[in-house]
């Protein structure tokens, strides 16, 4: 069975205008690279043979900029949505007839690491629903939003940042209608039900959310 992954790249970037409003969020370039190309790359480094994508802001431009995803060796599926959007899991509901009936990695398309996808899992053992990269909190964020025991089980509260990174089995969602819909809350929920597992992860992470970040990824990347 191919490994297949989503990008999330339906949001409509208001921190991040006015860049965003003539270039989707993962579009916006990383020294001289659109963002979520970094993502493309690296998955299917990793393996990744099918890679979703889901949009709804100028969601035209994914595919004139990415095509059939022949380039990198993936075959890219695209999932458009209404205007404004289906929120996370809303998203995700919709594209799961082009993710299958098998575990699928979940990137967020405004986060830029170096995190090496392989070190993901690729399945899920029961009960374990999700499976969710933690990062530390940056120092913009008031507080983290999960935690991380012993067990490696993720908890609902803690010190810890979701990194946009993730593995989900699609019985996650079952019985959950493609409507406007958070994910945050659905994860919370699994969690208090022992079903998601987490890794921390300490390398270079960011997530690209104003033209301030956005341009200080660009010059780092620049000096490497």
């Amino acid at each position: 069975m191919a490994l297949k992954a989503m990008i999330l790249s339906a949001g409509r970037g208001e921190r991040l205008r006015p860049l965003t409003d003539t270039t989707p969020k993962p579009l916006l370039p990383i020294n001289g690279k659109p963002m979520i190309v970094f993502h493309l790359e690296k998955l299917a480094e990793a393996g990744v043979k099918e890679v979703v994508i889901n949009h709804a802001w100028l969601g035209e431009q994914f595919q004139e900029a990415l095509g059939n995803g022949e380039k990198w060796g993936l075959k890219i599926h695209y999932s458009a949505e209404p205007d404004g959007g289906l929120e996370t899991a809303g998203g995700i509901i919709q594209a799961l007839p082009l993710l299958g009936d098998q575990a699928f990695w979940l990137v967020n398309g405004d986060v830029f690491t170096d995190f090496d996808f392989s070190n993901l899992p690729r399945k899920l053992p029961k009960p374990l629903q999700a499976h969710c990269v933690l990062v530390p909190t940056p120092c913009y964020k008031a507080q983290g939003d999960f935690g991380l025991n012993q067990a490696g089980l993720v908890l609902p509260q803690g010190e810890w940042t979701f990194s946009g990174m993730s593995v989900f089995h699609p019985q996650f969602f079952s019985g959950l209608r493609a409507e406007r819909l958070a994910l945050a809350p659905l994860l919370r929920e699994a969690m208090r039900l022992q079903q998601v597992s987490g890794q921390i992860y300490r390398g270079d992470w960011s997530d690209v959310g104003t033209p301030e970040r956005l341009a200080q990824i660009n010059q780092r990347q620049k000096s490497l």
